[in-house]
């Protein structure tokens, strides 16, 4: 599973994930700045989720229309040790998201 890394999410979160998904960064891929909806647009031509931490992505973009999945984490913070609780579960759900799909993975109740 091909797997895209929002600019908002600091790359090193890379290292969290299964090795039986091959994850990115927007920065890699010279996406940097590239809007919502273009970048779920070219992101569906080569990834199957992108995984963000931007809360009001799925009401500023009818998800359903693209053929990407998408993983929102809600987290006190971008950085590294906030996100990083979250990740077994995100590691679980990238098994299961569909295209078109949103999944919520919120780290600061499994880091409770």
């Amino acid at each position: 599973m091909r797997v895209l890394l929002d600019g908002n999410l600091n790359w090193q979160l890379i290292r969290y994930f299964d090795a039986d998904f091959q994850v990115t960064t927007m920065d890699r891929q010279r996406w940097k700045g590239k809007q919502n909806g273009e970048l779920l647009e070219q992101a569906a031509e080569t990834f199957d989720v992108l995984v963000t931490m931007d809360k009001g992505f799925e009401y500023q973009q009818n998800i359903s229309k693209y053929a990407i999945g998408v993983i929102i984490i809600f987290a006190k913070s971008n950085k590294l040790q906030d996100i990083q609780p979250a990740m077994l579960e995100v590691n679980q759900v990238l098994r299961d998201v569909q295209p078109g799909q949103v999944i919520h993975v919120n780290a600061d109740v499994i880091a409770r």
